[in-house]
């Protein structure tokens, strides 16, 4: 029998038995704190795949081309979901305890879709946000939407939001206040937008300001306009006793007032198609530049920082084994990051050089995150790499989990990982 099979005929005879009551919830990509670093009382299982036996309370399959990250709240989990030609999009709703479909609700349906022409991105990739009573799908230009997560009903939609992605969207929606943030980085139009999250009606909208360098003589865009892209999901910050929204785009990365959407400063870079998210840390911002060749750059956060501020507040610019798509994480005073090839390093945050670097088999595109001190990386060939943080490289478990491969970034709820594959949704459980 194989792995899968296995799984999906566990989640028939078994379910889970932790209660949720006693855990937080997963509201957004890269959780909480939108930095990959689950709550302190977090304590997901080490192993799951070893002697001792399986850890996976449930696993439901899920057929589709959507990458997005799993949210939770209360005995719900919610994902989207896309059609492989993109023509059907959906938001998921599973049982927390058993895996079980509550709904399936398909707000947007699209006669055509451009094609993605890469096997890397969906057609769902944007993950949702979650709130209490609601939850808010985002699927690019094609459509967005708020949902009663009581009763499946679609309180507003919006397919009005022009946007060329090209090879498909990215971009997770955001909650600040009663604002629900989107960004929409194509090869037509790049701007961000903040709708009202109560009636989808448009709050504030601003253009990003880049100064593109990819027109040929004649007027042609170089690349279709490729190197305008970006699939980055922003981050707030507290700087000066006042809220920002940092959001990297092709280009440059810009810091606006997220209540109001006035640009405050940027940062100028040569990366284009950018998908990881910033990671915001004691006064700073680490920023991955994306595709051409990858920098992380270290930025101060200034309360009084306006306009171009490239050469006044980058504490560091490095290159060396820096992802495209997999975002940084933070723990005891260093940064860990893995590339695409599976590179794990280590850096020193103050000074940015690297401390040590070792290999995990395989290929990564999710996102690490941060729980009972210790880091799990999810890949693409369907392995959980568990390595412990410190000043040397420790691998503490590798955990074969789902041979179709990991591209979504996982959840970590109380004793419990939600881990979405290519194919299926799992709850790997402590108990």
């Amino acid at each position: 029998m194989t792995h899968i099979a296995r799984l999906s005929t566990l989640a028939i005879l078994t379910a889970g038995s932790l209660p949720l009551a006693a855990a937080e919830s997963w509201p957004d990509f890269r959780g909480p704190s939108g930095d990959g670093i689950a709550p302190g009382s977090a304590e997901p299982p080490l192993e799951w795949s070893g002697p001792e036996g399986d850890k996976i309370a449930w696993s439901t399959p899920l057929a589709g081309r959507a990458w997005s990250s799993p949210v939770v709240w209360g005995d719900q989990v919610w994902l989207t979901n896309a059609t492989e030609d993109g023509t059907a999009m959906s938001a998921v709703c599973l049982d927390f305890d058993s895996g079980a479909l509550v709904r399936e609700i398909p707000p947007f349906r699209n006669e055509a879709v451009e094609p993605l022409g890469n096997p890397v991105n969906g057609y769902g990739s944007p993950s949702p946000v979650i709130e209490a009573g609601r939850v808010y799908v985002h699927f690019g230009s094609y459509g967005t939407a708020a949902i009663d997560t009581a009763t499946g009903e679609v309180l507003w939609k919006r397919t009005d939001l022009p946007c060329r992605h090209f090879r498909g969207p990215g971009s997770s929606p955001l909650l600040h206040g009663n604002l629900l943030i989107l960004t929409m980085d194509g090869v037509d139009f790049q701007y961000l937008a903040a709708l009202d999250k109560a009636t989808g009606e448009t709050a504030w909208k601003t253009d990003r300001s880049t100064q593109w360098d990819d027109v040929e003589p004649g007027g042609k865009i170089r690349g279709e306009g490729d190197f305008r892209k970006a699939y980055t999901t922003p981050s707030l910050a507290r700087v000066g006793g006042q809220e920002i929204l940092i959001s990297p785009g092709a280009k440059a990365c810009f810091a606006y007032r997220p209540d109001t959407g006035e640009e405050l400063w940027h940062v100028t870079y040569q990366g284009y198609s950018n998908a990881s998210r910033t990671v915001v840390h004691d006064g700073h911002a680490y920023i991955n530049t994306g595709y051409g060749k990858p920098h992380l750059l270290k930025v101060k956060l200034d309360p009084g920082a306006r306009g171009d501020i490239t050469a006044t507040h980058v504490e560091w610019d490095i290159f060396k084994r820096v992802p495209k798509r997999s975002s940084p994480i933070i723990a005891g005073g260093r940064l860990y990051m893995t590339t695409d090839e599976g590179i794990l390093g280590c850096l020193d945050l103050e000074t940015g050089d690297e401390l040590w670097s070792d290999r995990l088999a395989g290929h990564f595109s999710a996102s690490p995150v941060l729980a009972a001190d210790r880091i799990y990386f999810f890949s693409e060939m369907g392995d959980a790499f568990v390595v412990k943080p410190g000043a040397g490289f420790e691998l503490l478990a590798k955990n074969p989990t789902d041979e179709a491969g990991f591209m979504a970034s996982p959840a970590f709820v109380g004793g419990s990982i939600i881990a979405r594959s290519k194919t299926h949704v799992h709850r790997i459980a402590a108990d």
